[in-house]
């Protein structure tokens, strides 16, 4: 009997059991993200019902739940940073890769912009305050308010690691992070109401006034009159609309963020992050390529800026001048394109010959930045494969259309490169964790193939990153502006919208480039990211 035991299969020896706060980690998070979901599906039904005549919600009923929202984050803001913090043993580690410099810096920048909006939003509601709602004054206010006291609070505790009241912060950040995206929401809505409002009327369409600006609702369902009519009011009006898109990018950054700290709760970070918790050298900052990126990416962005103006004056004028704006809008745009798809798969292809070791280790840090890359780009994506079958199969052949398509095609290809670019960097240790000895069998993985034999003759060359991470810095920028400042070509040009119809049309456009402008401005976040600690 004791012979057959001894021959017979062996018992795997049992799992080591988690302890109690390991066990209700994954609990403590989905009571969270129960909390976000239903928050956020409250104000997305608000926010997405206030833009419509025919739905019974008023903009007073969103800003008075964005307003709620905003004191509820801030009371526990303040409860965290004067209470949870201080306890013994808070924050006993501190991510290193969470809240770098340049995100808390870009964060700063879009704040700063954003109370600049409050103040003309303010000036906006007051120069009407008789036939106003309060709360559409106490809005801006509260938001300011908000914007101050989240800005410091991500700024001096973006990096820690929380183990103590785990729960409640975790919901804290959670509702927070909810609070963000409303605000994002509600603002990208009242921009797509904007721009239907204007298209609408330069076009005499009038198949679209359930879409109307927010103080014409508001006039209508006070009875008073409304109506901006001095130059003040046309100043704050016009000014708070262009500042928009520093707002949403606030509410954006914010968001990731938080979302960080959210995963960093009650987070066990050994004492050395397995070497891998590198710095950037200040020399390498200054060496000789260090110019040469940044210089062709300024030319680029300060291009970019008299080609969005040049399309902004010519495109509301006669037919012929807006013809020759799109056409000027698509060359610069495919050039662009063009240059930044170079970059990204030459720096992909440089990599097959650099030997540095594979970071591997666990970054919720770097995973948010590559489900981010990945998930935006996906609205880009789609308007421009509509865009494609819009343009082959549609009757016009002329050099517009031909211009579009390979505008079209080249942005899928750009977003293709760069994501295979960034994410591959990302990955990649620090300078000086080259691998030695004998190479693998399968050293060779990626989209090309290296000749192992020559690698030891090359000469010295500076990181891939270093050449190629600032080049396209520039013209994602100037890629930025130009949608989020109003640009739209899609509109302008007729193409798709005689296809798919307006409403459709506006549909996709209007729900995809959101997404289309966050990519932008994240993949210079990342490139920065990689360029400096290249």
């Amino acid at each position: 009997m004791s012979e057959e035991l001894a021959t017979g299969p062996k018992e795997s020896p049992p799992a080591p059991r988690a302890g109690p706060r390991e066990v209700w980690k994954k609990g403590g998070r989905l009571l969270s993200v129960l909390l976000a979901v239903n928050v956020l599906l409250l104000a997305c039904t608000l926010i997405s019902g206030g833009a419509f005549n025919k739905v019974a919600v008023y903009d007073t009923d969103v800003f008075a739940l964005l307003t709620t929202m905003m004191l509820l984050a801030v009371l526990w803001i303040l409860f965290y940073l004067l209470r949870t913090v201080r306890c013994p043993g808070a924050v006993p580690y501190r991510d290193a890769h969470a809240g770098p410099i340049w995100l808390r810096g870009g964060l700063v920048l879009f704040g700063i912009c954003t109370l600049v909006m409050d103040v003309f939003k303010t000036g906006y509601y007051s120069s009407f305050f008789e036939c106003q709602s309060a709360i559409k004054i106490l809005h801006p206010l509260t938001q300011a308010v908000f914007v101050i006291v989240q800005t410091y609070f991500l700024w001096v505790s973006a990096k820690d690691c929380i183990h103590t009241h785990l729960d409640l912060t975790r919901c804290g950040l959670m509702f927070t992070l909810t609070t963000n995206l409303a605000i994002w929401m509600a603002a990208v809505v009242d921009e797509s109401v904007h721009q239907a409002h204007s298209h609408s009327s330069s076009h005499g369409n009038t198949s679209y006034t359930r879409l109307t600006q927010d103080w014409e609702r508001a006039g209508s369902a006070a009875g008073g009159d409304c109506s901006c009519n001095t130059a003040v009011c046309q100043v704050f009006q016009q000014g708070y609309f262009y500042l928009y898109p520093f707002n949403i990018e606030y509410s954006l950054f914010a968001s990731t963020m938080l979302y960080v700290m959210w995963k960093n709760v009650g987070r066990l970070l050994a004492s050395s992050t397995h070497g891998h918790n590198h710095t950037p050298s200040p020399i390498s900052l200054f060496r000789e390529t260090f110019f040469v990126g940044p210089i062709l990416g300024l030319i680029l962005f300060v291009v970019g800026l008299a080609v969005f103006i040049i399309y902004e004056v010519q495109v509301s004028g006669e037919t012929g001048r807006t013809q020759q704006a799109l056409v000027i809008y698509y060359i610069f745009n495919i050039v662009c394109l063009g240059l930044m798809t170079l970059v990204s798969l030459s720096g992909s292809v440089i990599y097959r010959f650099d030997r540095r070791a594979m970071d591997h280790h666990k970054n919720p840090t770097r995973t948010l930045d590559v489900a981010l890359l990945m998930g935006a780009a996906l609205g880009q994506y789609a308007i421009s494969y509509y865009s494609i079958v819009a343009v082959v199969v549609g009757t016009p052949r002329d050099l517009l259309a031909g211009l579009n398509l390979a505008h079209a095609l080249l942005m899928i290809a750009q977003h293709i490169f760069q994501n295979v670019f960034i994410i591959e960097s990302l990955h990649r240790g620090p300078p000086g964790d080259e691998t030695h000895g004998t190479p693998p069998r399968e050293p060779c993985q990626g989209l090309t193939f290296a000749n192992l034999d020559a690698l030891h003759t090359l000469p010295a060359c500076p990181p891939p990153a270093e050449l190629v991470g600032p080049s396209p810095a520039g013209p994602q920028e100037a890629l930025w502006i130009m949608p989020a400042f109003g640009a739209r070509p899609h509109f302008s040009n007729t193409v798709e919208v005689d296809f798919y119809g307006y409403s459709l049309w506006a549909a996709i456009v209007n729900i995809c480039l959101p997404f289309g402008i966050f990519y932008r401005m994240h993949a210079v976040s990342s490139l920065l990211e990689v360029y400096v600690l290249s």
